[in-house]
C-alpha cells in the first residue's frame, strides 16, 4: 500500500475515531491532532501558539500573498508582516507535504486535501453524519446537555468550514471536493472503515 487518506469531517461524526481506527487497521501513521506537534518542531513555532490558531481563519487572510510567500519559502519578507494564523498554515502546510513524502498515511483536517492535490496516490474523504446521531455523541462525550452539544457543533462546523473555504479553492463538505463521502450514521464507526478499505484497495488496483 502507498495510498495517503486525507480526512475531511462534520463535528460529531466521528470522522477522526474512524481515522484513526483505519490508520491502526493499515497499520500507518494517523496525524490529527499528532500534525500540530509536527509543525511547530518544524517550523520552530511553539506548540501552543499552533494549537490557539489551528483550523481558525482570519478576515484578513490573503491567499495569494500566503501562497506567493509559500512558494518563496519561510525566508520571505513577507512572512514578517503575516498575520500568525497564516503563519500556522503554512507551517502546517509545509508538514502535511513533509509527512506526505515519508509514505502512506491518514490525515484527519487540516486542509490536507488542498495540500496534497498534486499527489496521484491521495485519497480524499469526507465523514459526515446525522444531526441526532451527532448531537447524541457529542452528549456523551463532553458530558453536555442537548441544546449546549447542537450549539457546540453548529460552532465547530462553521469554524471548519470557514477555514477550509478560506484557504482551499474547495467547498467544505460538498461532494465534488472528495473523492468519496461517508453517512457514519448509516454505516457505524466499522462499517465506514471497511468501505474505505475496499476504496483504497479499487483505488490501488485500479494505478
Amino acid at each position: 500500500m502507498n495510498t495517503i487518506i486525507t480526512i475531511g469531517r462534520q463535528f460529531g461524526s466521528g470522522g477522526r475515531e474512524i481515522g484513526e481506527t483505519l490508520a491502526k487497521e493499515l497499520g500507518i501513521p494517523f496525524y490529527d491532532r499528532e500534525l500540530l506537534t509536527r509543525a511547530a518542531k518544524e517550523s520552530g513555532f511553539c506548540e501552543e501558539m499552533i494549537k490557539v490558531h489551528d483550523e481558525r481563519p482570519t478576515n484578513s487572510f490573503l491567499y495569494n500573498l500566503v501562497m506567493d510567500t509559500y512558494s518563496f519559502g519561510y525566508n520571505s519578507a513577507a512572512m514578517v508582516d503575516m498575520p500568525m494564523s497564516q503563519k500556522v498554515f503554512l507551517a502546517q502546510f509545509d508538514a502535511i507535504r513533509k509527512i506526505a513524502d515519508e509514505g502512506p498515511c491518514v490525515i484527519v483536517g487540516r486542509c490536507a486535501d488542498y495540500a496534497l492535490a498534486e499527489y496521484d496516490n491521495c485519497l480524499n474523504i469526507f465523514i459526515h453524519g446525522n444531526e441526532k446521531c451527532k448531537i447524541e455523541r457529542i452528549m456523551k462525550k463532553y458530558e453536555l446537555p442537548l441544546q449546549k452539544a447542537k450549539d457546540m457543533i453548529i460552532k465547530k462546523d462553521k469554524q471548519r468550514q470557514s477555514y477550509y473555504n478560506y484557504y482551499s479553492s474547495k467547498k467544505w463538505g460538498r461532494a465534488d471536493s472528495y473523492d468519496l463521502s461517508i453517512n457514519s450514521s448509516v454505516l457505524g464507526v466499522e462499517g465506514s472503515v471497511k468501505l474505505i478499505k475496499q476504496f483504497i484497495m479499487d483505488f490501488e488496483e485500479k494505478k
